[in-house]
């Protein structure tokens, strides 16, 4: 089985903000923060080595089992490009910016994964010799057959273009068999669960009914490549620990987003 991990929402990823008092709790960049400074109050810590242990170790846990595991990381834990356009900066420069911090993120996770023992290779779409291998489908292939970690970094390499359609386009590249994508919610709703109690969970949805409900699953160019392709999506709370090796094992987890219905 070859699987594509997606590790996007900010508050998924690495990004920790720790108190005056020491306490810690996993937050995202809160918009109203200027680029000069996070908080008086508290200190950010963009690249928190807990976290990534932890993601770490349950991609290890999943690449013991036998399973072919490649892994997606935003950058939103220390740029995101959009919103700095939104602040007035030029958007190409804004996302070339959120590709680095992309390579920024896959560097700190390969060093943990080849501290637990797990070869790992980065590569990336913007080539950076010194520091990881540049994107090369058949070399990713063959990474994956000798059972190495391959961590797809600097997005496709084009501005303009988001992390979930990174995750598509090389899920459709490699022939990846799924893609689970880990969110900071149990699955998708049909509406805000957050702001409505009523919120109804989608166990099993198919493109064509997502397309149809609007539901916010992925960008529109990603989403398109994976119903053009079949290739199925799980939506998962990544801080439930056993949800990425349930969704391998194809136990129920989350949302599953797939070409056809759920048998009657």
């Amino acid at each position: 089985m070859r699987v594509i991990l997606l590790f996007k929402d900010q508050r998924v990823l690495f990004h920790q903000i720790r108190h005056e008092n020491g306490s810690a709790s996993l937050q995202a960049h809160c918009p109203q923060i200027e680029w000069r400074s996070a908080s008086r109050a508290r200190r950010a810590e963009n690249i928190s080595p807990a976290v990534v242990r932890d993601i770490a170790g349950r991609i290890k846990e999943v690449h013991d089992l036998g399973v072919q595991v490649s892994v997606v990381i935003g950058g939103g834990n220390i740029w995101r490009g959009l919103s700095a356009s939104h602040r007035g900066m030029d958007r190409t420069t804004g996302d070339y910016m959120g590709m680095l911090a992309t390579v920024i993120n896959a560097l700190a996770l390969r060093s943990t994964l080849a501290q637990m023992g797990v070869e790992t290779r980065v590569q990336t779409a913007i080539e950076m010799k010194n520091v990881a291998e540049p994107f090369i489908l058949g070399r990713a292939i063959r990474h994956l057959e000798l059972g190495r970690v391959v961590i797809f970094a600097a997005g496709t390499g084009n501005p303009y273009f988001s992390t979930d359609t990174t995750a598509a386009l090389r899920a459709s590249e490699i022939r990846a068999d799924i893609i689970l994508k880990a969110t900071k919610v149990d699955g998708i709703y049909d509406r805000d669960p957050n702001t409505d109690a009523n919120a109804k969970l989608y166990e099993r949805i198919t493109f064509t009914e997502a397309l149809t409900k609007r539901l916010q699953i992925m960008d529109s160019t990603a989403f398109s490549l994976c119903m053009d392709n079949k290739i199925p999506i799980v939506v998962f709370d990544m801080n439930k620990p056993s949800n990425i090796r349930d969704a391998v094992f194809g136990r129920k987890v989350g949302t599953l987003v797939c070409d056809e219905p759920e048998p009657k």
